[in-house]
């Protein structure tokens, strides 16, 4: 029996969340057996998800490539003569 889209788009989604979560492939792909999905639709499921998984980190790395830092700005600061104090000026030090 074959699923609609939508079923593959949300095992996909699903897929890709949990091994955004740290889970291991094979323990993902058992629960999903175990679940009563069948194992060509879980392997389907997988390569889809690994593809745009891939197509996303791609995308994302070309995103924060284009980024550059912007450049610094260092401030001038005018010299500013020291004035001497009272009593310098006074006794002439």
């Amino acid at each position: 029996m074959k699923k609609d889209e939508t079923y593959i788009t949300s095992t996909v989604n699903y897929i890709k969340r949990n091994l955004q979560k740290g889970y291991d492939k094979d323990s993902l792909k058992w629960a999903l057996i175990n679940q009563g999905n069948s194992r060509i639709e879980v392997d389907k499921a997988f390569v889809q998800a690994e593809k745009e998984m891939a197509r996303d980190s791609s995308i994302e790395s070309q995103r924060l490539a284009s980024m550059q830092p912007a450049p610094r700005i260092e401030p001038i600061m005018p010299e500013v003569e020291k004035k001497k104090g009272f009593f310098s000026r006074f006794f002439g030090s």
